[in-house]
Order: structure tokens, then C-alpha cells, then sequence
């Protein structure tokens, strides 16, 4: 079982091994089960119910990930980077190599270039400005009293509405005007997520844009793939995209050799391994 503790959402991922008809285990690595639990700025509640539903008790390894919050839980835990790095391994369509993999998530867009190899050899990140990323997406949104869910139906073929990309601030009071003069919600958050593909673009100047892997939650953006794929041939946005980074840490048992610690037994009727072992 693999977690991340983002800097918006909790996502988990259980997998296994397949075997065959002896019960012998195979090398092919599938999905059991995965989810993502948005924590509204209260992770150590939202993980908690994440462990309630999910069962870590039932599963032979527990690893967390992350880049800040990993380090308040006292469990195994692996830098994202390396969370990354065996996702790729994984996920990658057979025969293809990326040049380089986007990690778009609610608080900041990275991009992890690859070596010949498949190994990350250089890491770019964006500006620290809040505009362009997952989270500021949701906020104008909420603003606009429009859910993800009928932000998805609107038609890809929306003519953006030109917002503001320097700052979050003014990108925000952009979204107000044009609210205010009545231009349509749908050509505002289109406007939104060509300004958030930019954003990932800017990232890949160095790169050639054929091929580039895209993970994290943006990725369950349809409009914003839609603009990445007008300018990077061959996008692989893989099923397993937005919980990538969870289902990635359980594997380092059987893809490197870094030990990886048992699931902590409840005792007492409790269950420890959220309550008692989540540093406040």
C-alpha cells in the first residue's frame, strides 16, 4: 500500500503481485485498488480516514510519500522523486522512452528530466506563484460556483478567455471582470487551463515535446490535456496518472533493494499506525 500526502490530497494505492495456478507470485505488478481524498488543509484527519478505508492491516508494506507532509508521519517514506522514478518504470507503454515527466499537482507543476537510461537527471520547477496550479484551478472555480465535475462537460473547443498568467492575483482579478462583464464560465476556465498548460510548457523549453508523460491530479483536467496535446506529440497521460505517485512507493520492495518496513500492528483496540504515529 503506497500513499501521498500531497499538498491538497491524500491518495492511496494498494497493489500486487499476479499469480499463477501454483500460487507462485509473477513479476507483473497490478492495481487493487486506488483513491484520492481532497484534505481541505487537514491532512492528519483526511489520512486517517483514508487508513479506515483502505485497511493498511490487510497488506504486507506501507509506504508514504510526499514532499513536506511525508515527514510528519512516523513511517517508511521515499522522496517523490523516487516515487516518480518507479511509476515511470511501470507506467511507460513498452518500447517508449519520455524525455521527460510532468508532475502537475495542487500546489506546484515539476518537471523531472530523463536521461538516456529513464533515470531523472535534472528537475525544473515553475515559479512559486500559486496561479497555474491545481489548487488555484479548483478556487476559481468554487468562485464561479462550478464544480470539476461540469467544468469536464463543457466542449474542448471553447475559445479561452485571455487571463493573466504573472501572478496569482491579478489572474484572480481577471476572472472577476470577465465574471462581471458576463462573459461565459465556460470560455473563463478555458482561459484558466490554456494559462495552466503554459505554465507546464514553460517547463519543457529544453525538452522536445514528443512523448512527455504527464501525472498528477491535473491530469484528470480534460480541457487542459486537450491544450498540452495540441503542442506535445504523443502525450501519455496513463489511466493510472492521478495516483501515480502512491501506487509507485510499494513496489521498491521487489523493484530496489531499500528495505521497506511491515505495517505497525494496532494494539489496544487502537489503530496506531494513523493516530498514535502521525506527528502533530
Amino acid at each position: 500500500m503506497g500513499v501521498c500526502l500531497g499538498a491538497s490530497t491524500v491518495s492511496v494505492a494498494c497493489i500486487g503481485k499476479t499469480t499463477d495456478d501454483n500460487d507462485a507470485p509473477k513479476t507483473d505488478i497490478r492495481i487493487l485498488r486506488h483513491g484520492s481524498y481532497p484534505h481541505e488543509g487537514d491532512p492528519r484527519q483526511t489520512l486517517l480516514k483514508t487508513l479506515a478505508d483502505f485497511d493498511p492491516w490487510s497488506c504486507d508494506r506501507l509506504v508514504i510519500t510526499g514532499r513536506q507532509l511525508r515527514d510528519s508521519v512516523n513511517l517508511t517514506a521515499i522522496s517523490e522523486p523516487e516515487a516518480v522514478s518507479l511509476a515511470y518504470r511501470l507506467l511507460k507503454p513498452e518500447g517508449v522512452d519520455c524525455p521527460a515527466i510532468i508532475s502537475a499537482g495542487g500546489e506546484t507543476f515539476m518537471a523531472y528530466i530523463l536521461d538516456a537510461t529513464g533515470n531523472i537527471a535534472n528537475v525544473v520547477t515553475g515559479n512559486k506563484c500559486a496561479s497555474g496550479t491545481g489548487a488555484f484551478f479548483l478556487q476559481q472555480l468554487r468562485r464561479m460556483d462550478v464544480t470539476l465535475d461540469e467544468a469536464s462537460q463543457w466542449s474542448l473547443q471553447e475559445a479561452p478567455y485571455p487571463l493573466s498568467a504573472r501572478c496569482s492575483v491579478f489572474c484572480k482579478s481577471d476572472c472577476t471582470h470577465a465574471t462581471n462583464k458576463g462573459i461565459p464560465r465556460s470560455r473563463i476556465a478555458a482561459g484558466l487551463c490554456r494559462m495552466m498548460a503554459q505554465k507546464i510548457l514553460d517547463l519543457l523549453r529544453k525538452v522536445p515535446r514528443r512523448r512527455i508523460m504527464l501525472v498528477g491530479g491535473v491530469a484528470r483536467n480534460q480541457m487542459l490535456v486537450a491544450h498540452l496535446r495540441e503542442q506535445i506529440e504523443e502525450l501519455i497521460v496513463p489511466a493510472e496518472a492521478p495516483t501515480s505517485k502512491p501506487w509507485a512507493p510499494p513496489c521498491g520492495p521487489w523493484t530496489t533493494p531499500r528495505a521497506h518496513s511491515p505495517v505497525p500492528k494496532p494494539s489496544s483496540g487502537a489503530r496506531p499506525c494513523a493516530s498514535n504515529n502521525y506527528r502533530r
